[in-house]
C-alpha cells in the first residue's frame, strides 16, 4: 500500500490547546457543542485534561496542557485529525516512505469507551497531522 490507498474516511477532529479547560467547556457549550468525551493524559510525566466537543459531526478536541510544561500557544489550532483503520499499516507504510513521524510507534490513549491509537506527521511547513483510530 502506497500513501495514495490509505482511506482518510474523514476528519476526526481538530486540537485546541486551552489555558482553562472548564472556560472553555462554556464557551464552546454557548455554541452549542457538547461534551462527548473527557479524560486526562501525561504530558513530559505530568497530567493533563482533555475533553472532545462535538456539534453536528464536527469534533473539536480542547486540552490543557500541565502549567509548568503548556509550551503551546494557547487558542492556536494544534493538530488536524483524521479517522483511519489499522494503524498499525498505516504507520508502517508512512515509514516506509520516508515521512517524518513525530512517534516511534502508534501511541495509546485511554480516550473513548475503548482507547484510541494515533500518530503524527509533520507536513512541509511543519504542520501536524495525526492519523487516529478509536478502538
Amino acid at each position: 500500500m502506497t500513501n495514495r490507498q490509505i482511506k482518510i474516511s474523514r476528519i476526526q477532529h481538530v486540537g485546541i490547546p486551552v489555558r482553562d479547560l472548564n472556560v472553555s467547556s462554556d464557551f464552546y457549550k454557548s455554541l452549542g457543542f457538547e461534551q462527548v468525551m473527557k479524560s486526562s493524559f501525561t504530558h513530559e510525566g505530568a497530567e493533563g485534561k482533555v475533553l472532545m466537543m462535538k456539534s453536528g459531526e464536527v469534533v473539536i478536541e480542547i486540552y490543557q496542557l500541565p502549567v509548568a510544561l503548556n509550551k503551546r500557544t494557547a487558542g492556536s489550532i494544534d493538530h488536524i485529525a483524521f479517522d483511519v483503520a489499522g494503524i498499525d499499516e498505516v504507520f508502517q507504510n508512512l515509514k516506509n516512505e520516508g515521512f517524518l513521524i513525530l512517534e516511534d510507534a502508534p501511541r495509546f490513549l485511554p480516550f473513548w469507551k475503548n482507547g484510541c491509537k494515533f500518530f503524527n506527521i509533520l507536513g512541509p511547513d511543519g504542520e501536524r497531522l495525526e492519523f487516529n483510530q478509536i478502538l
